[in-house]
């Protein structure tokens, strides 16, 4: 008796005859079933997903646990994109078993078709494969890497800024192609950047993506690139605060950015709790000697400033860097004019080329510093920010004797 009542309750699996009748048949209703039945035949499914009429039929397949991964290829090309949305999501599903074996059949077939899906002409379709693969462990590499460059912001942002699947190089790339500025936003957020995705952040010079560069901790910046971002953030104050509460700045940086930036930055910069009583010091020291500058020279010309700094022995690049931050072109020019032994005149039309190399040169040639150069190339020279020349290592000039003597030369300036 209980064996009869297990026969009429328990479902019995149809043999494949029957699955075969039932795929012949004009009844959506068997098929529906055929489709969504986890133990049918998997060459039945494969049928249904290729050749029935029903989207909804095509769908189930789709949605079945049993789905042979090979015919996901065909359904990333259905025409119903319901089909192609619900294709989508068990893809996902299926990636952690799929990745065990990168190099089998099955793991190529799904990225094959996510790939197809990740360039449909649906938007729904792809912002729904970004929202799922941005923090997904198991998200390929190249389907990341399709929907980071997607036109759209709301598919390939999630990618940007999350996916750890995403690798260095496909930044990179994304970043040498001019992106939008939220592009590099979200590139600059990430929880990890490289230093070579850091360097090339700033060498877009993007305002909002440099800021979010400097304030993101966790991204890897060089020494050298501090000092870079340093002087770029003269002209660019969007950066100046970031950098001032950044973690772990070194005191070098500090000062330099000292050097020009405003109260309210010079005040962030005192209140660190990371730096020594000696460094703070030393960083307000820098405000009150460019006070003592304007303050003593307010009623002295030029020539008379000059002479009373030489005969104090007070000619030094902080004097030029503060005649810089205020603006007093008229002693820059006539400064470095004394110290490379010319004229004024000469120092100013070598500032008006607004060329990188001779001002490098002028400034070798007097002795000061390339960092000076640098700072001399950007506030004296306006050359143009994607021209000027860098140190090389954060203090070295990056050209030779013989480039720079050849500038001289041609600027009339007796050789080194």
């Amino acid at each position: 008796m209980v064996n009869l009542i297990e026969k009429f309750f328990v479902k019995k699996k149809k043999t494949y005859q029957e699955q075969r009748d039932a795929l012949a048949s004009a009844n959506v209703r068997q098929r529906m079933s055929l489709a969504s039945d986890s133990k049918t035949n998997r060459e039945i499914l494969y049928y249904l997903a290729e050749k029935d009429p029903e989207p909804k039929v095509r769908k189930a397949v789709a949605q079945n646990k049993s789905m042979p991964v090979q015919v996901s290829t065909v359904l990333a090309g259905d025409n119903d994109e319901d089909v192609r949305l619900a294709l989508a999501a068990r893809l996902v599903d299926l990636l952690p078993d799929v990745c065990e074996d990168k190099q089998s059949q099955l793991y190529a077939f799904a990225v094959q078709a996510l790939g197809t899906l990740a360039l449909d002409e649906v938007l729904k379709i792809r912002v729904a494969l970004s929202s799922t693969l941005k923090d997904h462990a198991h998200t390929p590499p190249k389907i990341a890497g399709q929907l980071a460059r997607d036109v759209e912001q709301q598919v390939s942002e999630p990618i940007l800024r999350f996916c750890s699947a995403l690798s260095s190089k496909d930044l990179l790339d994304i970043l040498k192609s001019h992106p939008a500025s939220w592009v590099i936003e979200a590139i600059a957020s990430r929880e990890e950047v490289s230093e070579e995705v850091s360097e090339a952040v700033i060498e877009t010079r993007d305002t909002y993506g440099g800021g979010a560069l400097i304030g993101n901790d966790s991204a890897m910046i060089t020494v050298s690139l501090l000092h870079k971002i340093v002087e770029i953030a003269r002209s660019l104050p969007e950066w100046q605060k970031p950098m001032a509460v950044r973690k772990s700045l070194p005191t070098s940086i500090a000062k330099d950015l000292a050097e020009f930036v405003d109260a309210s930055v010079r005040e962030l910069l005192i209140s660190r709790a990371d730096f020594d009583e000696n460094t703070t010091e030393e960083i307000a020291a820098v405000f009150r000697r460019r006070v003592d500058f304007v303050d003593e020279s307010s009623e002295e010309t030029t020539r008379e400033k000059l002479k009373r700094l030489i005969k104090e022995g007070n000619l030094t690049e902080e004097t030029i860097s503060d005649a810089l931050a205020m603006r007093d072109r008229e002693f820059v020019a006539a400064a470095i004019a004394h110290m490379a032994k010319t004229t004024p005149e000469n120092v100013t039309k070598i500032f008006d080329m607004q060329a990188a190399k001779p001002i490098v040169a002028l400034s070798w040639h007097a002795g000061l510093s390339m960092r000076m150069a640098m700072q001399l190339q950007k506030d004296a020279g306006r050359v143009n920010p994607t021209e000027i020349i860098y140190p090389k290592g954060g203090t070295d000039y990056p050209l030779d004797e013989e480039a720079l003597n050849w500038q001289l030369e041609f600027l009339g300036l007796k050789k080194a």
